[in-house]
């Protein structure tokens, strides 16, 4: 039996999956607001904040905290390695589901 190719461990948890597809629909350079995002992965804030900080880490979101008026404000946007990553990852479970 063949090895398949190595699935990234940063973007094969569930969540942080489900945030990279998510982000990756967005045109190149768009963001998209915390809770926005929060609201439609159906995650609470907490949980969403640990899998974007790891993301973060490994360059494939960029987070941006500013100000509306005297609120703050995030917002998320997946990099540009962020998007060649992601790629790679549904090159390789393509892969994967071919050899099986």
């Amino acid at each position: 039996m063949t090895a398949g190719p190595e699935l990234d461990p940063v973007i094969h948890a569930q969540a942080r999956l489900r945030v990279v597809a998510t982000l990756n629909t967005l045109g190149e350079g768009d963001q998209v607001a915390f809770p926005a995002l929060k609201d439609l992965l159906g995650m609470t804030a907490g949980n969403l904040s640990v899998h974007l900080t790891k993301l973060e880490e490994a360059g494939y979101v960029e987070i941006v905290k500013t100000h509306r008026g005297r609120t703050p404000a995030t917002y998320v946007a997946l990099t540009r390695q962020g998007r060649r990553a992601f790629e790679d990852y549904t090159a390789a479970i393509r892969k994967l589901l071919e050899l099986s």
